[in-house]
């Protein structure tokens, strides 16, 4: 009898230490560990015309679904003669991923754009803050979208844009 109580005793000793044990370990990740980076980089050169864009993007989920991130634009355009602009700035991208496949997105744009129109014997200069807020919506296939987005602060004077409709193609990695 002795034996079984020991025995006994020695297994709800060691059932309640087992149970105290902590099971779970918290993952430890750092807030860039499962940050996305895309973004774009265009490059055209033609007879007296020069285009230069890079856009790098940062992308952080927030939930399954939805995410947020920041960019940075540069662009420089050129045709010798004519016109030449610069133009960078900043941007604030959010998705959101309603069902898999569609990706719906806003993004708010903020660049300083330098202009210089070309006019025999001189040349005027047109510089300041353009604002674009663009509504998307495109298709997504594991980290590539392709889409349209809309300009709703567009204006026909305001020499960024030559419309408010664009294409786009993001990919994220």
């Amino acid at each position: 009898m002795k034996k079984i109580t020991f025995s006994l005793a020695c297994l709800l000793i060691a059932t309640i230490g087992s149970a105290q044990q902590d099971t779970y370990v918290p993952k430890k990740t750092n807030f860039f560990s499962d940050v996305m980076f895309g973004g774009g980089l265009g490059l055209n050169f033609g007879n007296e015309f020069t285009n230069i864009s890079v856009s790098p993007t940062a992308l952080k989920p927030i939930t399954e679904n939805f995410a947020v991130g920041l960019g940075a634009q540069f662009n420089y355009l050129k045709s010798k003669g004519y016109y030449e602009s610069t133009s960078y700035g900043v941007n604030i991208l959010t998705t959101f991923n309603p069902i898999e496949m569609v990706q719906l997105s806003a993004e708010l744009e903020q660049l300083r754009v330098n202009n210089k129109i070309y006019y025999p014997a001189t040349y005027v200069s047109n510089d300041f803050w353009n604002t674009a807020l663009f509504l998307g919506a495109g298709y997504t296939n594991q980290n590539v979208t392709v889409g349209v987005r809309y300009n709703v602060l567009y204006k026909d004077s305001n020499l960024v844009y030559n419309q408010a409709w664009m294409p786009f193609i993001r990919v994220f990695f």
